[in-house]
């Protein structure tokens, strides 16, 4: 019976709740919906807050509750996960009120919406190149809030993927179809790779697909080119033990750079 009693208290006072709600949504009273959304913002109800809040921010510009009422407006947006809203609510907070308490976490929220933005590796990264910027730019402007060392961790995600997606496109020339690789630009892809990327955590693997493509472009081209390449194959995995002696791609890449002897001593068999 207790639990029958309890079970009706609870619906009762949901539909209330929910009465209440629709009421400040149709009433024209701008302080009911205030005080309604910032209740149910506090309530963590951020779609409902929401809701209310779209009625009444141009009604309370000029007025002293309205930063505090950006604030919360802006906040709903990210936290309902509408990250592109978030972000230019969240500027025009920080444009508007400069000087505010909320100003550096608003910035920090709002360049943060654009790192939820940014897709995976795959796909274009125009998201993934902007939200860097932004977060770049909130640490430039913010050096020493409590959100900067977030911030750079992000960054340094952010980096990775666009490092990931270079990578990938650098490899993928060296393994499309059996007649459609094209080798060279696998090469020159990973130079500018290593170019771009100087500190990059796959920099063995760049160096090793960059030999692998050069040892093939090598041993599959037309005599008169051969010997060039061969040299600038074996000049590649040089590169490759001087810096990775202990490579787990050893004994890999010794297999290629002895076949590419024996074929530059026939050259210089013949030249004798």
């Amino acid at each position: 019976m207790m639990k029958k009693t309890i079970l009706i208290l609870a619906i009762t006072a949901l539909l209330s709740s929910c009465n209440e709600y629709q009421k400040a949504l149709r009433s024209t009273d701008v302080a009911e919906k205030f005080k309604m959304g910032t209740s149910l913002y506090d309530e963590g109800k951020y779609n409902k807050a929401n809701r209310l809040f779209v009625q009444i921010v141009p009604k309370y510009r000029g007025k002293p509750q309205a930063e505090r009422l950006m604030y919360m407006y802006s906040k709903t947006f990210y936290e309902n996960r509408d990250y592109y809203t978030a972000n230019y609510q969240f500027e025009r907070f920080v444009s508007a009120y400069p000087e505010s308490q909320k100003a550096e976490e608003a910035a920090f929220l709002g360049a943060k919406s654009y790192y939820f933005l940014s897709p995976v590796y795959t796909k274009e990264q125009k998201e993934t190149t902007e939200a860097i910027q932004k977060l770049q730019g909130f640490i430039n402007a913010f050096p020493s809030s409590e959100y900067a060392d977030e911030a750079n961790k992000l960054v340094q995600e952010l980096d990775f993927k666009l490092e990931k997606k270079a990578f990938e496109i650098a490899k993928q020339y060296n393994k499309i179809g059996p007649f459609t690789r094209d080798y060279q630009a696998c090469i020159s892809a990973f130079d500018n790779f290593l170019l771009n990327y100087p500190g990059t955590v796959l920099r063995e693997e760049a160096l090793y697909y960059r030999l692998d493509a050069a040892f093939k472009l090598a041993i599959n081209s037309v005599e008169w080119k051969m010997e060039d390449r061969i040299t600038k194959a074996i000049g590649y995995y040089d590169q490759f033990i001087g810096k990775y002696p202990e490579s787990k791609f050893r004994a890999n890449i010794d297999d290629m750079n002895q076949e590419l002897i024996e074929l530059k001593q026939k050259f210089d068999t013949k030249s004798k």
